[in-house]
């Protein structure tokens, strides 16, 4: 094989890592964009964007499967050396998170379904609008770090996934103080209560994304470890 070629092969490949990349961060965008419906849906007692958010779950499926195939057919036919195959798996991974993510704004889009059947319903939304909030700046800022590659802010990004936890046992607490003292409440708050979790779930999803662009920078497996080990692991004592 002449060097000519080597090097048009290269380039080829090269592109073909920036194109499921480029591709990542679109289903990024997609995801993100329904969590942002979905709870603007929830707050405005919106069935129409509900319903919405729950039809872009397909659209967000197609992509991940297209991208999964993309990634498949690279390290059949490219036999990628370790940076580059690091690269891939990060990004197998990261679509599966983000696939999870769209799940989650779709089962919050549900529960506003639900309590739009619900008198004064309404009322209570603003109890998850701080929790909600905070989630979806934390997927923002994970994907940005993704983007970027930066590890400085991912690790800023998984800190405050720790801040949302706390704020979202919180808010279990009050839901449960609730249904305690109004069981008439009861139907309306566990509903309240599931969208609460899906959150939480999307806060993990996002501490996920955040690992991987460790990974893929330092080489280095922080699945499984608190936030201060990771710190200790990278030396950012």
């Amino acid at each position: 094989m002449t060097t000519t070629n080597s090097q048009h092969i290269s380039q080829q490949f090269e592109q073909e890592l920036q194109d499921i990349r480029s591709r990542v961060l679109t289903m990024g965008g997609l995801v993100e964009q329904q969590l942002d419906n979905a709870l603007k849906s929830l707050k405005k007692s919106d069935m129409d964007l509900a319903k919405s958010v729950m039809e872009d779950d397909r659209l967000v499926n197609d992509l991940e499967m297209k991208i999964d195939e993309e990634c498949i057919q690279i390290i059949a036919l490219r036999q990628p050396t370790a940076s580059d195959l690091r690269l891939v798996t990060v990004i197998l991974k990261a679509i599966t998170d983000l696939e999870r993510v769209g799940d989650e704004a779709h089962n919050i889009a549900q529960q506003t379904l639900n309590l739009s059947e619900m008198m004064h319903a309404k009322k209570s939304y603003g109890e998850l609008s701080t929790l909600g909030n905070h989630v979806k700046g934390l997927l923002r800022d994970a994907l940005d770090a993704f983007a970027r590659l930066d590890v400085e802010a991912a690790l800023a990004v998984a800190r405050e996934v720790q801040e949302a936890d706390v704020e979202y046992e919180s808010f279990m607490r009050t839901m449960l103080t609730y249904m305690m003292e109004d069981p008439r409440t009861i139907s309306r708050v566990l509903d309240m209560m599931w969208s609460a979790r899906a959150l939480e779930r999307i806060a993990a999803h996002t501490h996920n994304l955040c690992e991987y662009v460790i990974y893929l920078v330092e080489g280095k497996d922080v699945r499984h470890l608190s936030v201060e080990h990771i710190e200790k692991v990278l030396d950012r004592d």
